[in-house]
């Protein structure tokens, strides 16, 4: 396993806000609206219908335009879209990666255009990529963990990764090690599977926990990685008459994931205010589009060079903070969260 060198550890959150680059325009400004380019890996879940709401309005308010574009969960469908995008002139292209590998290759159809990329959420690896921003995935990760061993402090566990293609996956599942490690040298933590789940899909993530559960009917935990596995999980569990008795995590707060938290039925997700992330990415987007350089506080290796980077701080929700997070901030609303009919 590879993991990212973090060659400053800061997390820009003042910058989250603002999101706007600094230092004089290189070239002349065109004539019409700038053009961003947004490519999605999806538009299947609700974490990216977000993401390109938020986006597109920020871009929108700092004048300029998106053109959205999805691969439908594959590279060559991004590649196909990235090809698609170029063409219509996009300024900046914000690229969501399927592949954390082969991205390289929208990267350098970019750079052939003197198209400067960003890696929304998910850093592309081995290529010259102009500014990453994410969250501290490994930070998610041992929330995910920390979480899980105050509930099941011993026991089987496991494991359920998200896309190996993705390096946010990868990410997670090192901070989840880190924290499980001593109990895991010790003995109380036994860790009896951990599949990697293709495309972090909820039908795949079932069948991963279902064949766990067939080979060790006994589960304290299940470490899902995200909130699209943790519904797999939870399916399986349901299945197996152990809802509420397997302590489960995830991330993203999507509602379904809230509701499970506020019945019990999961234990925690990790809350990514992506209204932030987007609008950070979106005024970088912009900036660097005009030919400004854009400010960064840390530096993150993808292969080939320390990136500059932003990442933003996510947050533990469980059932004794949900309101004041989740729903405080607006993601979801109460009465959807706690399902009073409203």
């Amino acid at each position: 396993m590879r993991v990212m060198r973090i060659a400053v550890l800061a997390a820009a959150a003042a910058m989250a806000a603002c999101g706007g680059g600094s230092g004089p325009a290189s070239r002349s400004a065109d004539t019409g609206p700038l053009t961003i380019g947004l490519l999605l890996d999806t538009l299947d879940t609700e974490r990216w219908q977000r993401d390109r709401d938020l986006f597109v309005a920020r871009v929108e308010e700092l004048h300029a335009k998106v053109e959205v574009r999805s691969g439908d969960g594959t590279h060559a469908g991004q590649l196909q879209a990235a090809r698609e995008l170029l063409d219509a002139g996009v300024k900046t292209l914000v690229v969501v990666a399927n592949d954390l590998e082969q991205g390289k290759e929208i990267v350098e159809l970019a750079a052939e255009r003197k198209v400067p990329v960003i890696s929304y959420d998910r850093l592309i690896r081995d290529a010259d990529v102009a500014l990453y921003v994410s969250f501290d995935s490994v930070k998610v990760g041992r929330m995910q963990a920390e979480a899980l061993l105050t509930a099941a402090p011993k026991g089987n566990y496991v494991l359920l990764g998200g896309a190996p293609t993705d390096n946010n996956a990868k990410l997670v599942r090192d901070g989840q090690l880190e924290v499980l490690e001593p109990a895991i040298a010790s003995g109380a933590v036994k860790v009896v599977a951990d599949p990697w789940v293709d495309n972090w899909d909820a039908t795949l993530a079932r069948d991963a926990t279902n064949a766990a559960l067939k080979k060790t009917p006994s589960i304290a935990a299940v470490l899902a990685s995200n909130d699209s596995t943790a519904t797999g999980a939870a399916e399986a569990l349901s299945a197996h008459k152990l809802s509420g008795k397997v302590a489960l995590s995830g991330q993203d707060a999507d509602l379904a994931a809230c509701q499970r938290i506020v019945a019990g039925t999961q234990t925690m997700t990790v809350y990514k205010p992506l209204r932030s992330l987007a609008r950070m990415a979106a005024g970088s987007a912009v900036s660097l589009a005009k030919g400004e350089t854009v400010d960064s506080l840390v530096k993150v290796h993808n292969g080939h060079k320390d990136v500059p980077a932003r990442l933003l701080e996510p947050i533990a929700v469980d059932k004794s903070n949900i309101d004041v997070t989740v729903i405080s901030d607006g993601y979801h609303q109460k009465e959807a969260v706690y399902q009073t009919g409203a």
